[in-house]
């Protein structure tokens, strides 16, 4: 493969730098929490807001973003998305309370909601369908991957300065990105530096679907296998909303970590989610070659074992050493990731490259409508509660949804459009 060419490989790059920076921006304030609470005088419950907020705006953009996306298309659409959350995060390095904050973060929410459907579409216009999981895995790992930067950076921003430079720094280095994207991304017959060799392996690879002219909605919501992705995205995202936004705090609360721990161990278990999402990637093409299966079910099996995994963290409340709490998040971390993205890339399986991004946000939707319903929930319980049995029921939701996933999703055979995952 490697001999037909690159480009493929460098427009994933330019994809993952903007989920690193998107993910980047949305970690900054999770790590600077603890000195949120103290500067600004911010309760938990409050910090539940900014964090709700943030998701519920997200959770409503979603749709939106995507048919934007399939609208104007995946160079102009991303790069005006780009541009509109950093413009947004530097916006919150002004804010004087948690309502000034979730203000920014509610509109930062809004532009971010594109990231996933845009890395998506790109990937189904890039890559064929024997890499896609693959290109998918490593396009996700820069929420890893940020999420890895934010702790040091806001750490650093506050022994240097204040936290609000944090905000500005990557604000700054959004709109940049944005620009860039404008100026550098182009579709496959579009590349005038894209080889004839990488071009034929590119469309050679994808298969041959029912073109749809415009995006129905109505007939979207209405398939089963739009439900058998939707469903289990929403049971899966609270978990990796609370691990995004919560970690930092609740290693804080639990265990009293200080700036420094947090700026030392709170990044970990996100390096393992970039494991995750990596290896995630290239497992559905072992378990075809180990049981046999098709593409489909190889991406259901990633999923289970992702699931079973989650199993563990949901045990953290069991241990009082912190060493072993964070080792327990990072089999988390990794797990999320990998059923992650499996679940995301089964929308580029089973829909049409013209509706992908439409059908993407909308299970979108659905997966950050549990995560701002849950955020709600860690902010009304964690300091009664607890976190711990909040980790628990985050497991439970993981195993209902690889079950859910089972039960709705079809097969293959049962769609003939999806074509099974060559090597």
């Amino acid at each position: 493969m490697r001999k037909t060419g690159h480009m493929r490989w460098y427009m994933l790059s330019l994809v993952t730098l903007g989920t690193i920076l998107c993910y980047l921006t949305r970690n900054t304030i999770s790590a600077a929490a603890p000195t949120l609470q103290s500067d600004l005088h911010i309760t938990t419950q409050q910090y539940s807001y900014i964090i709700a907020t943030f998701s519920a705006c997200y959770t409503i953009a979603q749709p939106i973003a995507g048919y934007v996306l399939d609208t104007l298309g995946t160079k102009a659409g991303y790069a005006v998305f780009g541009v509109l959350w950093g413009v947004f995060c530097i916006g919150a390095s002004f804010a004087t309370g948690w309502k000034g904050l979730a203000l920014f973060r509610g509109l930062g929410g809004f532009a971010e909601s594109a990231m996933i459907p845009a890395g998506l579409k790109s990937v189904t216009e890039w890559f064929p369908d024997s890499e896609r999981s693959v290109a998918v895995g490593y396009f996700n790992v820069g929420s890893s991957i940020g999420a890895v930067i934010a702790p040091p950076m806001v750490a650093w921003a506050i022994f240097t300065q204040n936290w609000r430079l944090a905000f500005i720094i990557v604000g700054c280095a959004s709109i940049l990105w944005g620009i860039g994207w404008l100026l550098v991304y182009k579709r496959p017959a579009h590349c005038k530096t894209l080889s004839t060799e990488e071009y034929r392996f590119i469309t050679g690879g994808q298969p041959e679907k029912i073109r749809v002219e415009k995006v129905r909605i109505g007939q979207l919501l209405r398939q089963r296998k739009f439900w058998g992705i939707a469903l289990p995205r929403f049971l899966a995202e609270p978990a990796w909303g609370t691990f995004n936004a919560w970690i930092p705090m609740f290693m804080a609360h639990a265990y009293g970590f200080n700036l420094k721990d947090i700026a030392m161990f709170a990044w970990i278990p996100m390096l393992f989610a970039d494991m995750g999402c990596v290896i995630g990637g290239y497992l559905p093409g072992l378990f075809q070659k180990l049981f046999g299966v098709n593409i489909i079910v190889s991406r259901k099996l990633v999923v289970t074992l992702g699931a079973a995994l989650m199993i563990l963290p949901g045990t953290v409340g069991l241990f009082n050493n912190p060493m072993v709490a964070i080792a327990l998040l990072c089999v988390g971390g990794f797990a999320h990731q990998s059923l992650s993205g499996a679940l995301i890339t089964l929308s580029s399986d089973m829909f049409d490259s013209g509706e992908v991004a439409t059908a993407n946000g909308f299970t979108g939707m659905a997966a950050w409508s549990a995560s701002t319903l849950f955020a709600l929930v860690v902010g009304a319980l964690a300091d009664t509660l607890g976190f711990s049995p909040l980790f628990a029921v985050l497991s439970v939701f993981d195993v209902v949804g690889a079950i859910v996933l089972w039960t709705l999703l079809k097969t293959p055979q049962e769609a003939p459009l999806v074509m099974q995952e060559s090597q």
